[in-house]
């Protein structure tokens, strides 16, 4: 039998442990602590890109004839140190940006992090700006941390009600629903999904003797309007935790005096939701004696993303739903290692264990570590740094990830991009960015080196690579330590492989401080870990929440609608969504051959009364067009999705939901509107495109 090496699925933020086996080939890890061996169909298909003929073998330079071509290592160094120095002399060091990765490890992001505060910005994003930055903004405000309070395990053994908004788990969780949430339906759990889109989750409750479930199919863009008639049925019926709120929070006055005109009539109107399945849901979630709050990008990708989690931390404030086993506000993590990029501080105005970068006295601290001063004040995110290109953006940075294609308005992305003097891309797979690179740096994949990720609540866990399969690839973290060396030649980047960089991280960024390697083991831990010996914390706010005074705080919140609304030339709403079998830009999962036989191209879901409106038939090939751009797709005419709706996905380059998407910004999160924007349909009398992914 093959030796196998245990380490962790590379696909959501689940975490869980898979095995793999010295001939690159996929092995069951029966006793793994998140999964006990159960697999999605993308974790069991994981391995099939390792070794796919497509991947990124060797250096590249582009030329002066417009092409790229191979290079040695040291050349491409050279190329990306010289070109850097240039811009830095020119244009500042601000005049560069970086990205990082979700799917790379905690090691690497942290090198990354600390190579752009060493080159002098803090223009240093990841993914997270696009999926749950309002999330993480308002958690962290509200509550203290900005992630899961709870954990998985606690959840499916304590909850009596599930409260899950704006995310599918189904299919974009999918070991989380079927091995946590499902066990807990089974044990008598009620489940209330707030949706515009009925889905698998939707249908994945849906056993005998379970009829309690409720699925509120919300209009996009009015989840803080039914919220709203929750928290004033609560407020109603006198279901207020009362010791609880006047112990440990503040703010319940602000949230009664925002709701006292609330018309709960109206607002059930808006949603398109009736007023007494929403009174219904609302005793349900709490007259529980635990309910736990499940939140998505649903939530978090609009214009009030901040707004939609406030009023969810509102809920859970208000009936005491927080502090204790099956409870809490639970992000739902979209990648394998989103929760740990941030953790170790790939943010523009965070360190390492989210300390504010403009705070001079944790500032120092890091500074005291690093050997070097870290600018005071905050960086650009990802969609400003790409909305500055060409103008104050000069360089772009690129690690493993595809902005051509997850940025919103990707036609305008690609055309900024190509204004820009000098970008870098690394990657294990030449993505649409790398059109627009000037030196790409292969690296290896996920299933060939260690380091550690964080999942989605809060377990750091090892993973362990096996030897390389292309000879000429890099680990992340030896490309970036050694551009590192080549840039400042002072110290700060010679580490002798992950180990050694997370035991500088540990210095830094206090809630990892009490893990190392050797305690992690194959079990992982829950931060935050202060000291060393500490357990870990399955959920958080026992006693106290962690802001400034201790206290959680309740602030009302006003419906908002999304920027763009139909009108007569773009009649109908679009909203966007992951399938189970495919995965983000499709970088991997499109060069799966079991998951593209599942979905080979892209679709588009649209009401019967729609396709009526509009001369659609099922199976017919359309065109769906926005402000910012059109794709052709395929119709799949469906009672799941809601009339005045239509509904697609952002896996496949030829037809990217992204290239509709609109790129208004949350204010205060500066996350993109992803959920909601107006678009027209048409049929094409074309067949779909099928032009190669990325």
């Amino acid at each position: 039998m093959s030796e196998q090496t245990k380490t962790i699925c590379p696909y959501c933020g689940v975490g869980c442990g898979i095995a793999v086996t010295e001939d690159m080939r996929f092995a069951p890890w029966g006793d793994a602590p998140v999964n006990n061996g159960r697999i999605c169909i993308k974790g069991g298909a994981a391995m099939e890109v390792v070794e796919h003929e497509d991947r990124l073998k060797t250096p590249q330079i582009r030329g002066e004839d417009g092409e790229l071509h191979e290079a040695t290592w040291d050349e491409a160094y050279d190329r990306v140190v010289s070109e850097m120095e240039r811009i830095r002399d020119e244009h500042g060091p601000d005049a560069v940006g970086f990205f990082g990765c979700s799917k790379s490890m905690n090691e690497e992001n942290y090198l990354l992090q600390k190579l752009a505060r060493r080159y002098g910005t803090n223009n240093v994003d990841n993914c997270t700006r696009m999926c749950h930055a309002s999330t993480v903004y308002a958690l962290r405000r509200s509550l203290g941390a900005g992630a899961m309070t709870n954990s998985m395990q606690d959840l499916m053994e304590s909850a009596d009600v599930l409260w899950i908004q704006g995310a599918n788990p189904a299919e974009q969780h999918p070991i989380a629903n079927s091995v946590y949430f499902r066990q807990a339906v089974l044990d008598g759990a009620t489940v209330i999904q707030v949706d515009p889109h009925a889905n698998k989750t939707t249908r994945s409750f849906d056993i005998e003797g379970t009829e309690r479930h409720q699925h509120l199919q919300v209009e996009p863009g009015t989840d803080i309007p039914l919220l709203n008639v929750v928290i004033k049925t609560v407020l109603e019926n006198d279901w207020v935790d009362e010791e609880f709120v006047a112990e440990r929070t503040d703010g319940i006055e602000d949230l009664a005096e925002t709701l006292e005109d609330f018309d709960k009539e109206a607002a059930a109107e808006t949603c398109g939701v009736p007023l007494e399945d929403i009174e219904r849901a609302a005793e349900a979630y709490a007259t529980a004696e635990n309910a736990a709050i499940f939140t998505g990008m649903g939530m978090s990708q609009h214009t009030c993303g901040v707004d939609n989690v406030q009023n969810e931390i509102n809920l859970a404030l208000i009936t005491g739903n927080l502090g204790r086993p099956g409870t809490g506000v639970n992000p739902l993590r979209g990648q394998n290692n989103v929760q740990g990029t941030c953790d170790v501080g790939a943010m523009p105005n965070t360190l390492p264990g989210y300390q504010n970068v403009e705070d001079d006295e944790l500032r120092a601290a890091v500074e005291e570590v690093w050997g070097f001063e870290v600018p005071p004040e905050a960086g650009l995110t990802n969609v400003e740094i790409s909305r500055a290109a060409g103008d104050t953006i000069h360089g772009l940075y690129v690690m493993g990830e595809n902005p051509i294609m997850s940025e919103p308005d990707a036609n305008r992305v690609a055309e900024r991009l190509a204004d820009l003097e000098f970008v870098v891309v690394q990657d294990i797979f030449p993505t649409d960015t790398v059109a627009y690179a000037d030196v790409v740096l292969p690296a290896t994949s996920w299933a060939e080196r260690g380091g550690t990720v964080a999942n989605t609540d809060r377990r750091v866990q090892l993973m362990r690579g096996i030897d390389k399969v292309y000879e000429d690839t890099k680990d992340d973290l030896e490309i970036l330590a050694e551009i590192g060396t080549r840039l400042f030649g002072d110290g700060t980047f010679d580490f002798d492989g992950p180990e050694a960089v997370f035991e500088e991280l540990r210095q830094v960024c206090p809630i990892y401080y009490g893990m190392t390697y050797e305690l992690l083991g194959t079990e992982g831990l829950h931060w935050p870990c202060l000291e060393l010996g500490d357990e870990g914390d399955p959920y958080l706010y026992e006693s106290a929440f962690t802001t400034p005074d201790g206290l959680g705080h309740i602030e009302g919140v006003r419906h908002q609608p999304p920027k763009e609304v139909p009108d007569e030339e773009y009649p109908l709403i679009l909203t966007t969504a992951r399938l189970i079998e495919h995965y983000n830009t499709g970088t991997m999962s499109r060069r799966s051959p079991t998951l593209n036989r599942q979905h080979p191209e892209n679709f588009v879901d649209v009401h019967p009364k729609d396709a009526e409106r509009y001369d659609i038939a099922d199976g017919e090939t359309v065109t769906l067009r926005s402000r910012r751009g059109e794709i052709e797709v395929q119709v799949q005419v469906t009672d799941d999705i809601k009339e005045g709706t239509v509904w697609t996905t952002p896996h496949f380059a030829a037809s990217s939901a992204n290239r509709l998407t609109n790129d208004v910004l949350d204010e205060r999160a500066k996350i993109p509107e992803y959920k909601a924007a107006a678009v027209a349909i048409e049929p094409s009398g074309g067949e779909p495109e099928t032009a190669a992914d990325d």
